[in-house]
């Protein structure tokens, strides 16, 4: 059952520093050899992938989407979800806990796992609340959520503001040995914002959202770790000062972490503008398709997203964050939202976007295509890096016994993002009509392909 000999492509596995032409066998689930040994043990009647020109990686792993059941399956549900994921060539996830209710008792964390069971074809694993009803008040309980399965906490979509909660929060965490993510915002300091404060915030009339709602959260999570010796990691980084306050922060040897988004070193707060004229990146892993650029409307609520696109300064720190390892881990904050959602005033628009099917694609094109990382450094914020920050020691590489999670993907194939064709039941996505290059060709779990492009 679940066997599998993946035949001819480049294996890379970055937490082996492993990188060459070879075979992958997967036996009844786990990864069973590689290399020459691979053909020599598979059974005869053994099924076979032909992985000849494409890269073979360990599944790709997204520790912070959102699938929003239950309470709000208008707008994703797990299966459709985890389908936009496996095409996307995700083989596991962590779904947010800020659904309706919010995840913060064993009872909702014992629906969504049965639900994924049944309904997901990829590895969905479940974030619990760090307080009821996520609102910030009182903790939840950390240890009953613990137990019912849960593999991290966060108020993704909110932010504890209660500084002396938040350090009873990381000693519980510290005590269950719960990852704790945190989503940085001060409230105060951002107040009613929409979008990035700074010039294209004046030129557009809309209300500014300061760098420093961001970085404020970030200093006092990297102080509370200090106190503590429990780690804190950042969710979706924005800003530049947020990436030299982990940097400095690691550096003294403080438990901190973070992630980036790829629309947030994709795109600048210009693309609210509403003109071609304000492309925000240089362009170079775009003309390789000769197609040409898309266009959209001023104040596309598409380009409405918490915490907002920031200016040219702050992607440039986000991608050399990226590059020298201060921020360890790209993930998608895949956040789906009804048409008619979208379709108001700016203002009055719900923060958010979908990303299963672009992250690979927009991740290789400005990171490995514009010759900023190797593959290798590259997939290892998409495998071992996450695997490790969630304590998934079976998942995130190819050693053997280990799950048999499988990504394979075309770095180089050149294609068009159309939202329509989008297998997530939303398709708030600002990349529509977007030129990609890279793209997965085959989501593999526990032996058994999922997802085949």
């Amino acid at each position: 059952m679940n066997s599998l000999l993946v035949t001819g492509g480049r294996l890379i596995d970055p937490a082996n520093r492993f990188d060459a032409v070879a075979d992958l066998l997967i036996l009844n689930g786990k990864i069973a050899a590689i290399g020459a040994d691979a053909a020599a043990k598979a059974p005869k009647d053994v099924q076979k992938f032909d992985a000849k020109g494409l890269v073979v990686s360990p599944g790709l792993i997204d520790l912070h989407v959102h699938l929003r059941e239950p309470g709000q399956s208008a707008k994703e549900t797990i299966a459709t979800g985890a389908a936009s994921a496996a095409r996307g060539g995700f083989t596991s996830v962590v779904c947010m806990p800020n659904t309706t209710p919010a995840i913060d008792n064993a009872g909702t964390v014992a629906l969504i796992r049965e639900r994924a069971e049944r309904e997901a074809k990829i590895n969905v694993f479940v974030a619990g609340a760090i307080t009821k009803n996520i609102a910030g008040e009182e903790l939840a309980p950390i240890g009953s959520l613990k137990q019912a399965g849960v593999i991290a906490i966060t108020d993704d979509g909110h932010c504890v503001q209660n500084n002396e909660l938040m350090r009873r929060a990381l000693e519980y965490a510290k005590m269950f040995d719960l990852p704790l993510m945190d989503h940085c915002q001060d409230y105060s300091l951002v107040s009613d914002g929409v979008m990035h404060e700074g010039y294209w915030s004046a030129v557009l009339g809309l209300r500014g959202w300061p760098a420093s709602g961001e970085e404020m959260i970030v200093a006092r999570n990297i102080m509370l770790a200090e106190l503590t010796g429990s780690p804190v990691h950042c969710q979706h980084m924005s800003s530049a000062g947020s990436v030299q306050l982990i940097r400095e922060a690691k550096k003294r040897g403080i438990p901190i972490s973070g992630e980036a988004c790829p629309h947030h070193f994709t795109l600048t707060d210009t693309v609210l503008a509403g003109s071609e004229k304000y492309w925000p990146t240089d362009g170079k892993s775009f003309t390789a398709s000769g197609q040409n650029l898309p266009t959209w409307p001023s104040y596309d609520t598409n380009f409405k997203m918490n915490p907002p696109l920031r200016s040219a300064r702050d992607r440039e720190a986000l991608i050399e964050g990226l590059v020298d390892g201060t921020l360890e881990i790209i993930s998608s904050d895949h956040a789906p939202h009804c048409g008619y959602e979208k379709e108001v005033e700016f203002d009055y628009a719900p923060f958010g976007i979908i990303g299963f099917e672009t992250e690979l694609p927009l991740s290789l094109m400005h990171l490995y295509h514009n010759k900023m990382m190797s593959l290798t450094d590259l997939l290892a914020k998409f495998t071992v890096a996450p695997a490790r920050l969630l304590r998934l020691k079976n998942k995130g590489h190819f050693s053997l016994g280990a799950d048999g999670d499988v990504t394979v993907f075309d770095p180089d194939f050149e294609w068009t993002f159309r939202r329509d064709d989008s297998t997530s039941k939303s398709k708030n996505s600002p990349f529509d009509g977007w030129p990609m290059k890279g793209r997965a060709s085959a989501t593999i779990v526990a032996g058994q392909v999922v997802s085949q492009n």
